[in-house]
């Protein structure tokens, strides 16, 4: 379902759970969802987490007395879609800021239109190196994959793992996975002195990946590394433990799905990633995803744990409260566009900010500079083997 604003929602100004359309005193924020669409196993929770964020906000008093008001658009994972999103917050629900788009698709297109309207978007999924760069309106709470990737390489290198050699497996038709393929790993197995044996690539839906894991077993690497979503990643495990490749498997962000081990259980192989969220870290990450379990299971969600997607989704809320506190906005109508650049500029300079990922500031180029727990798969869930500062 694209372009789906929710309508009847919109039409009788319920979104966000306020009756009435939105008054002066609301601060309404953008939603830009990918509840549908190629996204949707690791995105469609996304909602649960943000609804708690603002629940909790406005149940303590808003910000400055004020509510917070969120309207949903449901882009589909559509760059196109998510480019129309960010006009219609901007032009016709006078939003002040953006939580989102999802994907490094959406944000090649999104945040050129959202850098044009001087609208402040914050995506908590996109990991492509370098969509930020050029656009002050533009912030992403994640870390980029080279980033990522290179704290698990330094992780295994100090563990004294095997990391002589390594080959490459990456989807052709996923911009976060094809860079990561094609550029990150290339360059970090550079940097970590570990020889190149070659890549395999594929479709990030495709089945039978017998042939390119064929072209692994040939190579013999210590490790694989991985450019691609969850389904191809298990897809990859099971055929190469069919075909006895017994190398680790290293990855980032993409495959950070909290029901992977599981899902993958028998596969055999060591899978080692990189994640800015670890739910077991300490009571703030457990509380938070003991309630979102609740919210999700009456939501009729089929996976109830949080992944990292949602705990950024949810920081992201939290981030632009406090932006806004800090800006003293007003939600005034006649206020919409200085307002919105006051969010940008106090976004831009904040630091430290006690997050449930952990401490979050903004770099120069308005990427998220936060922890990287390094975390494996075994016994049918994660586990945390090292936590990096990832400067």
């Amino acid at each position: 379902m694209k372009a789906n604003m929710v309508a009847a929602g919109v039409a009788l100004g319920l979104i966000g759970g306020f009756a009435g359309g939105a008054q002066a005193a609301d601060l309404v924020l953008g939603f830009s969802m990918a509840k549908t669409g190629p996204y949707v196993s690791l995105a469609n929770t996304n909602e649960v987490a943000v609804d708690m964020a603002v629940d909790e906000i406005n149940a303590k008093g808003g910000i400055g007395g004020n509510k917070i008001k969120l309207v949903k658009f449901d882009t589909g994972g559509d760059p196109k879609q998510a480019a129309l999103a960010v006009r219609q917050f901007a032009e016709d629900n006078k939003a002040l800021a953006v939580i989102g788009p999802f994907s490094s698709g959406e944000v090649r297109v999104a945040f050129p239109a959202g850098e044009r309207l001087g609208i402040v978007q914050m995506s908590m999924s996109s990991s492509a190196p370098g969509l930020t760069k050029g656009f002050t309106y533009g912030f992403r709470n994640t870390r980029d994959e080279g980033t990522v990737i290179s704290e698990v390489l330094a992780t295994l290198r100090d563990k004294k793992l095997p990391m002589a050699t390594g080959a490459t497996a990456f989807a052709t038709d996923d911009t976060v996975s094809k860079a990561v393929g094609t550029k990150v790993l290339p360059a970090l197995f550079k940097k970590f002195d570990i020889a190149d044996k070659g890549a395999v690539d594929f479709q990030y839906n495709a089945f039978d990946l017998s042939p390119q894991v064929s072209q692994l077993a040939q190579m013999k690497p210590d490790l694989i590394g991985l450019g691609a979503p969850p389904e191809a990643a298990i897809n990859l495990a099971k055929e190469l433990k069919r075909q006895g490749v017994s190398a680790r498997l290293v990855g980032g962000t993409t495959v950070a799905d909290p029901d992977l081990p599981r899902r993958m259980a028998g596969a055999g192989n060591s899978m080692t990633i990189g994640t800015t969220f670890f739910a077991e870290l300490n009571d703030r990450t457990k509380a938070f995803a003991k309630e979102f379990a609740t919210r999700a299971k009456e939501a009729g969600m089929t996976r109830l744990e949080p992944n990292q997607q949602d705990a950024s989704a949810y920081d992201i809320v939290y981030l632009l409260a406090e932006a806004m506190k800090t800006a003293k906005t007003t939600g005034d109508a006649g206020k919409v566009a200085a307002e919105r650049t006051a969010i940008r500029d106090d976004l831009a300079k904040l630091k430290g900010f006690a997050a449930l990922e952990g401490e979050i500031s903004f770099a120069e180029d308005r990427d998220a500079i936060k922890p990287i727990y390094v975390i494996e798969a075994g016994d049918q869930s994660w586990h945390l083997l090292d936590t990096r500062k990832g400067q």
